[in-house]
């Protein structure tokens, strides 16, 4: 469903921000916070109505939820990147793996953060173009159930996030990979 309640702004010279996310207090929230830091603001909650807005009038700036219900809000960023390759992306997840940030970076994301997140971390994120090299690397490795995550959604992204054949090629029954990914991973 789009929210036409949530597209007004005071000056529609605004720079423009879509905002997708399925969780519609989060996106009300987010939009609230982006309009006072000057963006006119449209919000979706589904790939269909983020790309029918898109198409419409191509956003500035887009804020896109990883995980869409059953959708993944990978499609999107490459959609709205086909649309307009100038389209700042920053993509948001509570489901942070190393496999999904390579593979929005790729599709055409400017950035990728991990949830919680707050508006300035989003305009921040906006702002970076570029990476930075002397970003300090950690001293402890991965944990072991933050490496099978990152194993396991890696397979999954391989295959276009298709459950039963990443449950085979891991070689274990399709509803413990669902367990498995429905379990946070690990903050490290």
């Amino acid at each position: 469903m789009i929210e036409s309640s949530l597209t007004e702004s005071s000056n529609t010279e605004d720079p423009s921000l879509l905002i997708v996310d399925d969780d519609t207090i989060f996106c009300e929230v987010l939009a609230k916070a982006m309009r006072k830091r000057g963006f006119f603001v449209t919000c979706a909650h589904t790939t269909e109505d983020a790309l029918s807005l898109a198409e419409q009038s191509t956003p500035e700036y887009a804020i896109i939820d990883l995980k869409l219900s059953s959708e993944s809000g990978l499609v999107l960023v490459e959609k709205l990147r086909m649309l307009d390759p100038g389209t700042r992306i920053v993509m948001l997840t509570g489901y942070a793996s190393i496999a999904t940030a390579v593979e929005a970076i790729k599709l055409g994301a400017t950035h990728y953060l991990a949830k919680p997140v707050d508006a300035d971390q989003i305009l921040s994120a906006f702002e970076r173009i570029v990476g930075e090299s002397d970003i300090p690397i950690s001293a402890h490795p991965l944990s072991v159930g933050r490496l099978e995550w990152e194993y396991i959604q890696r397979i999954l992204a391989e295959n276009d996030n298709n459950i039963s054949v990443t449950a085979r090629i891991l070689n274990m029954h399709r509803r413990t990979l669902q367990r498995k990914l429905a379990k946070r991973p690990l903050r490290e």
